[in-house]
């Protein structure tokens, strides 16, 4: 058999190849159709509860919660994926040809590693041009429990900002910097932890003097607590101080934002002087994560080899799916403590990757000693 340095021959290799990828992506879709199924069945009277609500929205329900799924369980399909091939490839004495022809385990699994990292791609592109975005409109859609919500990326629900004592509730903020505008906008005025009066208007707008600025509130009605009154207020201004990114900043999350309006937005926070250590871990697992596909051959190879009369065969393929899943614990670990300000953002998003990589090289030695 010729060998083209590390690799096997261009014909075995795209077989091997080939086999990975069609089971992979077969296992993702039954994965997706099942869970698909069931999410639908917890979700869909929820939405359809909300007056004016069709069936129309249950679909579009599902088809934003469709690249979260795919992008979630596409690490899984290609553990299953790799399982698969290397027991089929066991069980037809494949490998024991291969390894008789003078391969190595590392280079029969070179091909897997190649198509690993083609969808560890494919997951980061998909995951930036598609998940990010699905993201950000289905938690706008979700933070008011399905009503209407214009589909605006830009656009974020239901941010509260705290000035002193005081409360401000804005149910929509749309544009950035002076353009900021504020829909649906409360300002619960408290003193000595009790509520003195509450400012409404349905739209509030940033004003600068130069070093400092305010909110010029429209149409405002305000509330006085202690006579129980409520009197038309017209246009006032409030919230002085409270600039604009406190709002547009305030519910920043990493699962909504591609990696570089992510990185943009760190920065901004940064200079506000606002701890990013979570965003940050985020940022860093946009990487971390689809390349997570890469480490499936690894910690799957120990499936692949031994003698499949040995009667091991399901032994092994239980192993490898357990180093799959401690893996998958490890990293859901990792980001937790990274959001708890536990790990450095650094460690958070690359430490089980990187332990786990090891771990998957030794057993690979291992299989092959």
């Amino acid at each position: 058999m010729k060998l083209t340095g590390f690799f096997p021959s261009r014909t075995l290799g795209w077989y091997v190849a080939r086999l990975f990828l069609v089971r992979s992506f077969v296992i993702l879709a039954m994965l997706v159709v099942v869970l698909q199924t069931l999410d639908l069945l917890g979700e869909s009277g929820k939405i359809l509860a909300i007056p004016g609500n069709t069936d129309a929205d249950v679909w579009r329900y599902a088809g934003l919660r469709l690249p979260q799924i795919i992008a979630r369980f596409l690490p899984f399909s290609v553990l299953l994926g790799t399982l698969v091939t290397l027991v089929t490839l066991n069980q037809n004495s494949e490998i024991i040809s291969m390894k008789a022809g003078g391969m190595s385990a590392h280079q029969i699994l070179a091909p897997l590693i190649v198509a690993s990292l083609f969808v560890a791609g494919i997951s980061f592109i998909f995951n930036e041009r598609v998940v990010t975005r699905s993201n950000a409109v289905l938690s706008a859609w979700q933070k008011v429990e399905y009503a209407r919500v214009p589909p605006d990326r830009g656009t974020r629900a239901n941010v509260w900002v705290r000035l002193d004592g005081d409360l401000i509730h804005a149910g929509m903020v749309s544009g950035r910097g002076a353009a900021t505008v504020l829909r649906d906008v409360e300002i619960f005025r408290r003193q000595d932890n009790g509520l003195v009066g509450i400012i409404r208007a349905p739209r509030a707008t940033w004003v600068s003097d130069g070093s400092t600025g305010s909110w010029r509130l429209e149409q405002a009605r305000q509330f006085d607590v202690a006579n129980g009154q409520l009197r038309e207020a017209g246009t006032v201004m409030a919230a002085q101080g409270v600039t604009p990114d406190r709002f547009t900043l305030a519910n920043v999350k990493g699962d909504d934002l591609d990696f570089a309006s992510l990185r943009g937005a760190i920065a901004e926070l940064q200079e506000a002087g606002k701890p990013t250590g979570p965003l940050e871990a985020a940022l860093w697992h946009k990487i971390s994560g689809p390349l997570s596909a890469v480490l499936m051959p690894l910690l799957g190879a120990v499936a692949g080899f031994g003698l499949a009369r040995s009667g091991q065969l399901f032994v092994r393929a239980v192993i490898g799916m357990a180093l799959g899943f401690l893996f998958f614990v490890a990293d859901n670990f990792g980001l937790a403590m990274g959001n708890l300000g536990a790990y450095p953002p650094l460690l958070a998003a690359w430490g089980p990757f990187l332990l786990f990589l090891m771990i998957g090289e030794m057993v690979l030695v291992r299989s092959e000693e």
